[in-house]
């Protein structure tokens, strides 16, 4: 679906150009998406998007609201200092500045990073031995999976370099004792990766809760099924395309 309607003021003129638009609503239908699939911890994580043309500014979520409540045109313009850019009523999550603005810093080829705290993700990232390969949602991320430490609330600077440095140019990454970071080319591709990564999380607790053996599959085969996942056979995204219509269908406001 083409996005025909945006932001203008009272004389009808358009507050953003036609890629702001564009990627403010690819953001806001991400948030929307966020708590269909139970990828929500309240009002306190979060989701970006870098800004084309705008010499690193991105957006964030209006600190405050719930996912559910979040337009294309409530986004929160920040620049690479962690400042407000225009006019908002809402401010910005400064945990949500320190991760996003590390990422999009250190990876000019990453569009969108998108952070959670789920309770399996959160459970995976406690675990000595982090994600493991023993399903094929897990498989497509064998061997590409980055740690970072916990350094408590990140809303410190100096975590930034260290984070950045952790992810490299991996597009995952397992926050340890916090929860779970994927990294996208686009906002669709940051959101089916974090769909794929969650339900690896939720297999993996549901498989280890049993206390039953786990069937080990051999390196070279979760290698291939790795490199199969991450080799595009299409030039669009269909799971994202599929997902926008079905909010189009329901409640297509995240387009104001």
């Amino acid at each position: 679906m083409s996005v025909t309607a945006t932001a203008t003021t009272s004389d009808q003129t358009p507050l953003y150009d036609a890629a702001e638009w564009e990627t403010r609503v690819q953001l806001a239908a991400c948030y929307r998406l966020m708590p269909k699939f139970g990828m929500t911890d309240l009002i306190f994580t979060h989701v970006s998007a870098r800004l084309p043309g705008k010499d690193g500014n991105f957006l964030l979520n209006p600190y405050g609201l719930m996912f559910d409540e979040i337009t294309a045109s409530s986004l929160v313009e920040v620049d690479p200092d962690g400042n407000v850019v225009g006019e908002s009523e809402w401010g910005i999550n400064w945990a949500g500045y320190i991760i996003h603005g590390a990422v999009l810093a250190g990876r000019p080829d990453v569009t969108c990073a998108l952070h959670t705290h789920t309770r399996a993700g959160v459970a995976v990232s406690c675990l000595e031995s982090g994600l493991l390969p023993i399903s094929q949602h897990a498989m497509a991320f064998h061997d590409r999976v980055a740690y970072h430490a916990y350094e408590g609330f990140a809303d410190e600077h100096e975590e930034c370099a260290r984070l950045s440095a952790d992810l490299g140019e991996l597009n995952v990454l397992v926050m340890r004792n916090h929860g779970l970071l994927t990294t996208g080319e686009t906002v669709g591709e940051a959101f089916v990766r974090m769909y794929f990564l969650e339900m690896a999380c939720k297999i993996q607790i549901d498989a280890q809760s049993t206390g039953a053996p786990i069937t080990p599959v051999a390196d070279e085969i979760c290698e291939q099924v790795a490199s199969d996942f991450n080799t595009p056979r299409e030039s669009k995204n269909l799971a994202w395309e599929a997902l926008l219509r079905g909010l189009d269908r329901t409640d297509p406001s995240y387009r104001t």
